[in-house]
């Protein structure tokens, strides 16, 4: 078997690779009709685009309560209502993983602002997966010129929006500039503030689209919804979601990533490989609890009324991923 190599592009004094998938043969980048010859204009109109200095666009907006904190060497966590947020900050400019919901972005762009000094606008927006939570503020960053990356099926669900029957919500397509610009199969790399970002797929896990996003530097990888501290997960199976997905994905990160490394969930507070070996455990006991009662005769119902036992019993959460609807998911595949 051949392998495609990875085509390099210069990006602002940057260099971005990005590797094909086994299904998909090639990148693909889509604004505006652009080929892929011409990929490094566009990536300089949209370099030249994100100017500094364009710190007042949401001056005196009221903005949703939110908090950040110091990670790791150039990187800052941001936490407000949806998913946490990796912000790289330095020489490079800066760099987002994720952006929240709508109403939550005039708020990340005052915080980028403070950070770094000298623009409220990313060059970079990298996206986990689609939801909502993760892809929100997307289309304020677009409007100003960030370039967004995601997995191929991010664009696609973004484009076509669909519905997400776990929660009994239809997820509006998204407008053209909150769509990814940069998309890919199996991977791509980034190379930003003197670091290496590597983008990889894991497919069919909390959905079809999801990515973890590793800094080689630093030491610190950002999960996506591939994993929920302590909690169950969401998987969303309407969105190509599995649980034996998700529970490869976990794993193949386990096997990367030390003691050392900093993991940083999708909802939750800032882990360690400890806390997601915790997590792989529970999803894999779980998993055979669930499945092994069901080989044996007993119906989803009498499983939902034994219940997974108390040594899993703090993992509920009442007001999204109770313990009830972690079991449907298990009994579902």
């Amino acid at each position: 078997m051949s392998v495609i190599p990875a085509r390099r592009v210069a990006l602002c004094g940057l260099t971005l690779s990005v590797r094909p998938g086994h299904q998909h043969g090639s990148f693909t980048m889509s604004l505006m009709n652009a080929t892929r010859n011409a990929l490094p204009a566009l990536f300089a109109a949209a370099c030249l685009a994100v100017a500094p200095a364009q710190a007042d666009n949401h001056a005196g907006e009221d903005a949703p309560s939110f908090t950040t904190a110091p990670l790791k060497g150039p990187l800052h966590l941001l936490q407000g209502k949806g998913g946490n947020i990796v912000a790289s900050v330095g020489g490079d400019g800066v760099l987002l993983i994720d952006a929240d919901y709508t109403d939550m972005a005039p708020a990340y762009a005052s915080a980028v602002r403070e950070l770094s000094a000298s623009t409220d606008t990313p060059r970079f927006l990298l996206n986990t997966h689609w939801h909502l939570d993760h892809t929100g503020g997307n289309a304020l960053w677009g409007e100003q010129g960030t370039v967004v990356m995601a997995h191929d099926n991010v664009r696609a669900r973004m484009a076509s929006g669909g519905r997400i029957a776990a929660l009994g919500v239809e997820q509006a397509a998204s407008p053209p500039e909150a769509l990814p610009v940069v998309t890919y199969g199996d991977s791509a790399a980034l190379h930003f503030n003197g670091d290496t970002l590597e983008l990889q797929h894991y497919p069919n896990g909390h959905t079809d689209g999801d990515s973890v996003v590793y800094f080689a530097a630093e030491n610190v990888v950002h999960m996506g919804d591939l994993f929920f501290k302590d909690r169950f997960p969401f998987v969303d199976m309407s969105s190509g979601g599995t649980v034996d997905g998700y529970i490869a994905g976990v794993q193949a990160v386990l096997a990367r990533i030390d003691d050392d490394t900093v993991v940083v969930p999708g909802h939750g507070d800032v882990a360690d490989k400890a806390d997601l070996q915790r997590f792989a455990d529970m999803l894999v006991a779980t998993r055979d609890h669930v499945r092994g009662r069901l080989a044996a005769g007993a119906g989803v119902e009498d499983v939902v009324a034994e219940g997974l036992g108390e040594k899993w019993a703090d993992w509920a959460n009442p007001n999204f991923i109770t313990e009830e609807r972690w079991i449907g998911f298990l009994a579902a595949e």
